[in-house]
């Protein structure tokens, strides 16, 4: 059997970006950037459904960074032009990913993810919390590089707030740009 056309199992990809603003989806707070890097796990493991292929999708962040105003008040406003850049880590132990065209060297894909985000100090808010909920929906395409290895491009809405645990939640949408590379196993 050609590799091309072997079951591809499972993928591991390693993936960053960028965000490109802010917009007011699920939450209200703005001026900030986020810039996370990780690694994704996919696996097939349900089946297909509307012609594209179901992956289950975890993630690791090791690395957030957020780029934010250096004072603020509670509801989030920026008490200053001066900004400070604060270390944060995530998780996503929940995604899914509908890939369509799965055996071309192009394929677009549709992903959302769930998961938290702990910051080393509190975000967003001078009363807000150091663990935040993240949820990530989104699409992009996958481009074939060689049998096994994928390029990846794709625009995300990346959403965190504190879910409401605490008296401050403003929470935060970003546009968010994201690239990566992927190596896929099969049999």
């Amino acid at each position: 059997m050609n590799p091309e056309q072997a079951p591809i199992e499972s993928e591991f990809a390693l993936e960053g970006g960028s965000s490109v603003g802010n917009i007011h989806v699920f939450a209200y707070a703005d001026d900030r950037s986020i810039y996370p890097f990780g690694v994704e796990y996919d696996r097939h493991s349900w089946g297909g459904v509307v012609g594209a292929r179901v992956d289950y999708v975890t993630e690791l962040l090791p690395v957030v960074l957020l780029n934010e105003p250096a004072k603020y008040d509670q509801s989030s406003k920026a008490l200053t032009t001066a900004r400070q850049i604060e270390y944060g880590a995530g998780f996503s132990p929940i995604g899914v990913r509908l890939l369509w065209r799965r055996d071309k060297a192009i394929k677009p894909y549709l992903m959302g993810k769930g998961g938290i985000l702990y910051f080393e100090n509190r975000v967003l808010s001078s009363k807000a919390t150091h663990l935040n909920f993240s949820a990530q929906f989104g699409g992009g395409v996958e481009a074939r590089l060689t049998p096994r290895l994928e390029l990846r491009l794709g625009y995300t809405d990346f959403h965190f707030s504190n879910g409401d645990i605490v008296a401050r939640n403003p929470g935060i949408d970003f546009m968010y740009i994201n690239t990566g590379v992927a190596y896929r196993f099969g049999k």
